[in-house]
């Protein structure tokens, strides 16, 4: 038992750290290059915003499933949106190969990284099964309402 804490623990701040590490890319860049780009500058600082909340949040403790499931969100987000930057185009912003470079392989092995992790982290996670009580008899009365003692 001691061990699988340990474990989660270790898992939930390596996922805090590449989801922030994500974050401070994602910042970096929309400070230097992406702050003018109409509708995808904005949604850089967003995307850095709620990284940097998520792991803050994920680094307060151990969090419910459904904060698991926004990190998610956001990294496969990410790199969904860095994929239709390289093909089809965001916003009629398009993008190729690796460039900018290096952050943008960065930010690829950051949002990957904190997916493997999430991934892992959920495995590792015990199932809390809640056991219903069986239901308790009531106590036996007889026809004038009284209790009859247990024989």
């Amino acid at each position: 038992m001691r061990n699988r804490r340990l474990l989660s623990l270790v898992l939930r701040s390596a996922t805090a750290v590449t989801l922030a590490a994500a974050g401070y890319i994602h910042a970096v860049l929309y400070v230097d290059e992406y702050r003018f780009v109409h509708v995808v500058g904005p949604l850089f600082l967003l995307q850095a915003s709620a990284s940097f909340a998520l792991a803050a949040l994920l680094l307060a403790g151990t969090p419910p499933l459904l904060l698991r499931v926004a990190v998610a969100g956001v990294a496969a987000g990410a790199l969904g949106g860095f994929a239709a930057s390289r093909t089809v185009g965001v916003f009629g912003f398009t993008e190729h190969g690796l460039q900018p470079a290096p952050q943008a392989a960065l930010s690829l092995v950051a949002e990957t990284g904190t997916l493997v992790l999430l991934a892992l982290w959920q495995i590792t996670v015990p199932s809390r099964r809640r056991t219903v009580p069986a239901p308790r008899a009531a106590p036996a009365r007889d026809r004038a309402g009284t209790r009859v003692p247990p024989r």
